[in-house]
């Protein structure tokens, strides 16, 4: 609990520990910022206690068809492991070759969502290959938590995302970085007040502060809004503290920090 409200982190990444810094280390170079985590459930859970966090969405990303089943697996097992702290998500990847297995696979092992990362995985969203993806959560009732935005690229911004959240009404897609890292307002212009999308809050404030984040997310509306973090990438207890600096009521404040994430991902 922080400040009287139980908080649920809905963006948290976490890795094996024999790949952990392996694969922090790739992301690292990705965006060109030093981690102040390791990127393990320990650490996780232990940075988390230390913030006052009482529940995370953990997840990870495969970056080739072959690793979506160990990851889905690993995730599956660590969720299994800490079922009072975590709530899972999958991954896939366009290439898979059989896409509706990896689909009943994920809710198989009870993981309730998928997270795709276009602009690491290397396809556009509105790529055909990913059809198939957007069609199968939406008829299976899986959330899809998506990297959104990158001004480097073009794989995930507002333009490509825009169609699919139009033909795919049904799907929940939350926009990871109040939905367009590096593009927030561009996102937020093109986004809000689509009613199967939510986004998170996470990789914002060390970027954009405080008042451009609260403005953003007044755009969006409280209720489109979940609090996250993207751990490894920075210090839980900065995060959290910076998410109260906005001054917003207790009644949004609940919102974002537990109520949307449980709608989304958990009931």
């Amino acid at each position: 609990m922080v400040n009287g409200h139980y908080v649920i982190d809905g963006h948290c990444h976490i890795y094996p520990e024999k790949i952990a810094a392996r694969a922090i280390a790739g992301t690292s170079a990705f965006y060109d910022i030093e981690f102040p985590n390791i990127g393990t459930v320990e650490d996780l859970i232990k940075c988390g206690k230390e913030a006052g966090y009482d529940h995370f969405i953990v997840q990870s990303v495969a970056t080739s068809p072959k690793q979506v089943e160990s990851i889905n697996e690993f995730i599956a097992s660590s969720v299994n492991e800490n079922k009072e702290l975590m709530t899972g998500l999958g991954t896939l990847h366009p290439d898979c070759d059989n896409m509706q297995f990896q689909v009943e696979k994920i809710k198989s092992l009870g993981l309730k969502g998928v997270k795709l990362h276009p602009d690491i995985q290397q396809f556009k969203i509105d790529d055909y290959r990913c059809l198939k993806i957007y069609e199968l959560c939406e008829r299976e009732g899986l959330p899809i938590l998506m990297h959104t935005g990158d001004s480097r690229y073009d794989y995930s911004n507002p333009n490509r995302l825009l169609p699919i959240l139009q033909i795919y009404t049904s799907l929940t897609i939350v926009g990871a970085h109040l939905g367009g890292y590096s593009l927030w307002e561009e996102a937020a212009e093109k986004l809000k007040g689509i009613d199967n999308f939510y986004v998170d809050c996470s990789s914002s404030f060390p970027f954009i502060g405080n008042d451009r984040v609260k403005k953003l997310i007044e755009t969006y509306g409280v209720d489109k809004v979940i609090f996250g973090t993207d751990y490894p990438m920075w210090e839980l207890k900065n995060e959290i503290n910076e998410f109260f600096k906005m001054g917003f009521d207790e009644e949004s404040c609940e919102k974002m920090l537990n109520v949307n994430a449980r709608k989304v991902y958990i009931d």
